[in-house]
């Protein structure tokens, strides 16, 4: 799966997730309109709840991009 189709589905979901890195926090359909094509055609993996993970070239989990936090009431 791709990074673009991880944040279109969070989209489509309405999901009330803000997603974070170290430096700022986002919501998922402004990284959909942000984010440089190479980037959101990058494999990823999403743990629900938790990160958004780049799959490395040997298929492995590799580093976390986002951090998935709830978004304030």
């Amino acid at each position: 799966m791709s990074l673009k189709e991880i944040l279109m589905k969070l989209v489509e979901q309405k999901s009330p997730l803000l997603l974070c890195d170290s430096q700022s926090e986002w919501e998922a359909e402004s990284l959909l309109g942000s984010l440089p094509a190479p980037r959101l055609s990058a494999s990823a993996y999403l743990q629900p709840g938790l990160y958004i993970a780049e799959i490395n070239e040997g298929g492995y989990l590799g580093r976390v991009l986002y951090k998935l936090k709830e978004k304030p009431a």
